[in-house]
């Protein structure tokens, strides 16, 4: 697994919009207090040509104009780290225009995004073997005082803190609006925590106040992503799994628009492909559809008959994903995670 250098005062970061891009409120103010904060801070700024462009369908403009900047921007040596500027819907379109072979040939750099941007965090580290950090769009980062999240997100990227752990609440309802650009999160729901081992039998079961431990390499990212990427040509799972295998893997897994049903359907899918072999664990984020269940399937029965075909613990209502806030982690990398009562520590290591 390569690892790129971390970012270091004076260095140039880069902004690329392979899914959306920042032309709306409040998204342009909030992208543009994070990048005055960084200019001020002395680092540079260098903005793709699609970060303020709005012509494309579910993602800043055509696919091939964005997977050129993607491709240019994660090739060139004029920048040190990459930050996405937003999620999207189609970025699935932009890969199919990207060279994944020429950016494994390239330097190694940071790429962090979320959500649609899975397409690239995921297959830079199961493609090209970098590892990228799953975490918050640059517009998030231009919120005024920065949550702890945040703040973890950055050190991450410094370098400066390799370690993570749950937060104490959640939003549900984000305050942010037009007016109100750089707003915080509005969080007002206690993180409540569920972890689930498996018995003699594999049936899942709920425990309470014991200690749960998994050590493995990370891996994972949006599901409503995942799901379409398995069994293209950009499925490379298989082989990486072989290639790190006497790690075991621990998957992080986090969905936007799927239903409960959907989740279901996805984890059935990934299972079926084979991409939970060696699995050691999972961590599962709070979806952001998590209404009442749908004929008596709810968020956690849509996860856990496959954990309990593979027989290893999950950690549920994690802090990933699209309910906020958000651990960063490094797809990737090495990880030992802890777990009890209602707290969730996960450390990572760059082996």
């Amino acid at each position: 697994m390569r690892y790129p250098e971390f970012i270091k005062p004076g260095d140039r970061i880069a902004f690329v919009a392979p899914a959306f891009g920042c032309n709306e409120e409040p998204y342009k103010s909030a992208f543009k207090n994070f990048t005055g904060k960084l200019e001020k801070e002395g680092y540079k700024t260098i903005l793709g040509p699609n970060c303020y462009k709005d012509d494309g369908i579910g993602i800043s403009t055509s696919p091939i104009d964005c997977a050129e900047e993607l491709e240019q921007y994660y090739m060139s040596e004029d920048n040190d780290a990459i930050i996405s500027c937003g999620g999207g819907e189609l970025m699935c379109e932009t890969i199919s225009n990207v060279d994944f072979k020429k950016i494994a040939s390239a330097k190694s750099k940071w790429y962090m995004g979320y959500s649609d941007n899975t397409h690239m965090t995921f297959l830079l580290t199961t493609i090209c073997d970098v590892a990228s950090v799953y975490g918050p769009n640059a517009p998030k980062m231009g919120m005024e005082p920065w949550h702890e999240s945040i703040e973890d997100a950055w050190k991450l990227l410094c370098g400066k803190s390799l370690s993570v752990h749950n937060y104490e609440s959640w939003e549900k309802e984000s305050l942010k609006d037009v007016e109100n650009p750089l707003v915080p999160y509005n969080c007002t729901e206690p993180t409540v925590l569920k972890g689930y081992v498996p018995d003699k039998e594999k049936n899942m079961k709920e425990v309470k106040g014991e200690n749960i431990e998994m050590s493995g390499r990370l891996i994972g990212g949006c599901m409503d992503c995942l799901v379409g990427i398995t069994g293209t040509r950009f499925d490379k799972v298989g082989s990486f799994l072989e290639k790190y295998k006497e790690d075991g893997f621990i998957w992080f897994l986090e969905s936007c628009d799927l239903t409960v049903f959907s989740i279901r359907r996805a984890m059935w899918q990934m299972y079926e492909a084979g991409w939970f072999k060696y699995c050691k664990g999972m961590l599962i984020g709070r979806p952001l559809h998590f209404d009442e269940p749908i004929y008596g399937l709810d968020q956690y029965e849509a996860v856990l008959p496959v954990a309990g075909k593979l027989g290893i613990p999950v950690i549920m209502d994690c802090d990933i994903g699209h309910l906020s806030p958000q651990m960063p982690l490094i797809c990737g990398s090495m990880a030992d995670v802890s777990f009890k009562g209602n707290s969730l520590n996960i450390r990572m290591r760059l082996e």
